[in-house]
């Protein structure tokens, strides 16, 4: 099963711009503006960015075309549903690897010159949570389990019931989290909620939360697809 899935994987791989390119194009140009404006600005405090939230929206995209596009010219290949999962999860976690690590490295430059000399924290959030350099690391990587898992699971869910099922699953999300504010602002539940995150061990929210719907969607998205049609 193994060599079968790292051949299908070459279906994604001659794509690699998609895979590796086009992200880290993107990145640099979320890591450029933030710095450029924040060099203008020469401010004594942290300058915090949220800009290498475009490389995650890069990865998104590319596993939902994973099995909104390639999974149907995989069929017409005659390979097997399970195989092509099998190879999209082999490539997935290749590059959950190599951009978790990149981002980590990026963390420790980006301390060791002060924040790229402009006191700019776009890479170091996790580390305004823990000191742990293996705890930072891991947090990246389970957010990349979990951008990888979504994607998988909002394309099989696109590629299965179209249209229809994809607002469903976004209306039920909606209807999910706003019925659960409402049930816990009535109930004040909030400062409980907050404590929570504040007194649990960094690794529960930081890795395992992650993780557990990254695992979850990939599950889903599994069982979305076995019964998919091209």
């Amino acid at each position: 099963m193994m060599s079968r899935a790292l051949s299908v994987s070459r279906i994604h791989t001659v794509a690699w711009p998609l895979l590796l390119a086009w992200p880290l194009g993107i990145l640099v140009i979320a890591f450029i503006i933030p710095w450029a404006i924040f060099a203008l600005v020469q401010a004594d405090e942290a300058n915090f960015t949220g800009s290498v939230s475009a490389l995650l929206g890069v990865m998104l995209a590319f596993y939902i075309s994973a099995i909104t596009q390639t999974f149907p010219f995989a069929l017409g290949l005659s390979v097997t549903r399970k195989d092509y999962f099998a190879g999209t999860l082999l490539v997935s976690a290749v590059q959950v690897l190599v951009f978790g690590i990149f981002l980590w490295l990026m963390e420790l430059i980006e301390d060791a010159t002060g924040g790229w000399g402009v006191k700019m924290v776009m890479f170091g959030i996790p580390g305004y949570f823990t000191d742990s350099r293996l705890l930072q690391l891991a947090t990246y990587l389970a957010i990349m389990v979990m951008v990888a898992g979504l994607g998988l699971f909002l394309g099989a869910i696109q590629q299965r019931w179209r249209v229809t099922g994809l607002y469903s699953v976004l209306a039920a999300v909606l209807v999910f989290f706003g019925a659960g504010s409402i049930l816990v602002t009535w109930q004040q539940w909030w400062p409980s909620i907050g404590s929570w995150f504040v007194d649990s061990p960094r690794v529960v929210p930081m890795v395992g939360l992650p993780l557990v719907i990254g695992v979850v969607t990939l599950v889903a998205a599994w069982a979305a697809l076995r019964r998919s049609t091209a």
